[in-house]
């Protein structure tokens, strides 16, 4: 039985993550002193993809998008977890070292797990944006010093899942 697919046109906003809501910061900061590695990433780098560096994945006019900066993290985060879809976009909704690293306001209700694979589709689509989405975070977390010899994010490896 063949399924209609709705194609719809989602257009780039691009947003500022600079800030991460002092909101955010206090409480994950009160539950997690020592912080995570989700934590760690956010503190060291800051941001870690730009929404600019994905233009060429959006048309310049349909409804706004999420920023695709924040699903490229959410999607780190989720390899680095071993998260399925659901589950990855459960934490974005729950997860306060998540909303840290995020940038999120306490109650952000998150987005559906289906965007998720949705964003993956874009990057599959357009020719080689997966290869470049994977350069930057490994450039940018070699010179951050959170990557291990073998590629394995600092403290993700080694049976250190569960910390995120």
């Amino acid at each position: 039985m063949a399924s209609a697919v709705e194609v719809v046109a989602v257009s780039l906003r691009p947003e500022s993550h600079q800030r991460i809501p002092v909101r955010t910061v206090q409480t994950a900061r009160a539950a997690c002193p020592k912080g995570t590695p989700a934590m760690l990433i956010r503190d060291r780098l800051d941001v870690l993809f730009e929404d600019e560096e994905f233009a060429g994945l959006y048309s310049d006019d349909g409804r706004p998008g999420l920023s695709p900066g924040r699903l490229a993290l959410v999607s780190v985060l989720q390899f680095a977890e071993n998260l399925s879809d659901r589950a990855a976009a459960d934490a974005v909704r729950t997860r306060i070292d998540w909303k840290y690293a995020l940038g999120l306001e306490l109650g952000d209700p998150g987005f559906d797990h289906s965007v998720l694979c949705e964003f993956r589709t874009r990057l599959a689509e357009q020719d080689g944006a997966a290869d470049r989405l994977l350069q930057v975070m490994l450039d940018r977390l070699r010179e951050a010093s959170l990557l291990k010899a073998g590629g394995c994010p600092y403290e993700f490896g080694q049976g250190n899942r569960s910390a995120l």
